[in-house]
């Protein structure tokens, strides 16, 4: 418990401080982003970029797992 605190900390430290080159990323606009608008209501389900970030977060975990 205490190593996964520690790696999850280490991660949040790097994403924070690579955040004006993370926040370039096209993240949320890929193709496959379901965007709904209408007037007064808009609607954003970005499914294609769960089903990327979940890839490479899976991928991730084997390797420490390994």
């Amino acid at each position: 418990m205490q190593r996964a605190l520690i790696v999850i900390g280490i991660l949040v430290l790097v994403v924070g401080l690579l955040w004006p080159w993370v926040s370039q990323l096209p993240l949320g606009r890929l193709p496959g982003d379901i965007v709904v608008s209408k007037p007064g209501f808009r609607f954003f389900f970005p499914i294609t970029t769960m089903i990327l970030l979940s890839i490479v977060v899976s991928a991730i975990l084997w390797f420490f797992r390994h």
